[in-house]
């Protein structure tokens, strides 16, 4: 479900649900990343501290919001715990529609897994943003795109093209940590 204000306890946290079939709350991801670039996001929000993944009925999900986007240590983290997706909500300006497409390539490529973005589109408040959502698989080939305009952004894919990718390209096994 997107991401909303959520007010607990007087802080204020950009949050995102997630919900399975039956209507059932698996998931609250509170947005990590605060954007302060010409913005009071920064000044207004707490910043969540969870990293966050769940079971869905395709694979284990890993969640991020908007300027999350940007951090790729969010995403490794999310592999780690054992993301086979990334479901991104965002707000992403029309002004860096370029990074938005880079960074949800590189995301999805870096890591070997399917990266599902839904951007706002159209305009509030003087700010117009890119649109674009899209699905990118776990080589970083887009299978859907939208425009610029509200849309529905569908695609067909095939859950099991994580673990055959990863098996025959593992390079998710040869990271050295220091």
């Amino acid at each position: 479900m997107g991401s909303m204000i959520e007010n607990d306890g007087g802080h204020l946290y950009n949050t995102s649900i997630f919900l399975n079939p039956s209507g059932d709350i698996v998931g609250r991801y509170r947005k990590i990343h605060l954007f302060g670039y010409q913005s009071k996001e920064a000044e207004i929000l707490t910043p969540g501290k969870d990293v966050v993944v769940a079971d869905s009925p395709w694979g284990t999900s890993g969640f991020s919001t908007c300027y999350d986007l940007r951090f790729p240590e969010l995403f490794r983290r999310l592999v780690d715990r054992g993301a086979m997706f990334f479901l991104v909500a965002s707000a992403w300006p029309h002004i860096r529609l370029e990074a938005w497409r880079l960074f949800n390539r590189c995301r999805a490529h870096e890591n070997l897994a399917f990266l599902i973005s839904c951007n706002c589109a159209g305009a509030n408040q003087n700010t117009k943003y890119a649109g674009h959502s899209m699905v990118v698989d776990p080589l970083g080939q887009v299978v859907a795109e939208g425009e610029e305009k509200e849309q529905f952004v569908t695609a067909e894919i095939n859950p099991e093209l994580v673990d055959t990718v990863r098996r025959d390209f593992p390079a998710l096994r040869d990271r050295v940590l220091n």
